[in-house]
């Protein structure tokens, strides 16, 4: 199995379907285009969480490290724990594990994964109830763009599954010694909302997991049941460009990614006193990370 840099960006969407805490996570296993076994550290940080589209009314910092396991059958396994950088809420709020397989053949890539995630039982990350998904995608390059499908089925604790697909345009430019790379990106997703819902009966109005923590509507003195109107319909949920960049030195890499979300298909919160349309406003964040890869057998010469 061959990793090329431009395959690896694919991996980073498919592998959490875009996981906001991680979204910038393993973007760097494609450096190596070599037919070799590997193992790659990353330490990364993501300046708030963005999950289609939604994110809390305050802001999730998180630093994450992990350890990758690639095989050169394109088998891969991964640990990580994302810590919570507030200044008043510093923890470790997540840990997940990953496993699946990585394939490629002339113009196509594809990839399976499963992901297992273990919140903190006062996060207010806005996944906060899923407990694991499945996920895939498949892409075709074209030359003058790359397209991509994503699939992913995510568990909620004590909810109902949620389905989302995505969409995505990419094209990567390299430099001459194709040390670095910039990768313009436009992803569409589309699914249900069970997620936000649980968030919303855990995390938000008058359910607030943590203490002293503010909300964007109210905060009742106990907890309100909420329902959300759309969580069950499959609709578009967010409109996302990105401007990944990666540069190489060595067995280092270093990574920055800027994304502008637009939400989209704002949802009815219903509650026992009140019926309200959120207003989702777009959002702006960005990850950046260093990553250093080793090859589990010495290159020979």
């Amino acid at each position: 199995m061959r990793m090329n840099l431009h395959a690896g960006l694919l991996f980073l969407l498919f592998l959490q379907l875009n996981l906001s805490a991680q979204n910038s996570k393993h973007s760097e296993s494609e450096i190596t285009a070599k037919e070799e076994s590997f193992f790659l550290t990353d330490i990364s940080y993501i300046n708030d969480v963005v999950f289609m589209g939604r994110k809390d009314s305050i802001a999730a910092p998180y630093i994450y490290p992990s350890l990758t396991y690639f095989d050169k059958s394109g088998f891969f396994a991964d640990a990580s724990f994302s810590y919570l950088t507030s200044s008043d809420q510093g923890r470790i709020d997540l840990f997940l594990i990953s496993a699946g397989f990585l394939f490629d053949w002339d113009q196509w890539n594809a990839g399976i994964s499963g992901t297992l995630y273990f919140y903190n039982d006062e996060s207010y990350n806005v996944q906060s109830e899923t407990v694991g998904d499945l996920s895939g995608f498949l892409s075709y390059d074209l030359n003058i763009v790359e397209i991509s499908v994503l699939a992913s089925t995510f568990f909620n604790n004590e909810n109902s599954a949620d389905f989302f697909a995505g969409l995505m345009l990419d094209r990567a430019f390299f430099n001459k010694d194709q040390s670095f790379l910039i990768d313009p990106t436009l992803t569409i997703y589309a699914g249900s909302q069970y997620f936000y819902e649980a968030y919303y009966n855990t995390s938000r109005l008058g359910n607030r997991k943590g203490k002293g923590m503010g909300s964007a509507i109210s905060q009742p003195t106990e907890n309100t049941p909420v329902m959300i109107n759309e969580a069950s319909k499959f609709q578009l949920l967010s409109i996302e460009t990105s401007l990944p960049m990666h540069y190489q030195y060595k067995h280092f890499i270093f990574s920055f990614t800027p994304v502008l979300a637009l939400p989209q298909s704002s949802p009815t919160i219903i509650t026992e006193d009140e019926v309200i349309k959120e207003e989702l406003k777009s959002v702006f964040y960005f990850s950046a990370g260093i990553s250093y890869w080793l090859n589990t057998k010495k290159t020979k010469g």
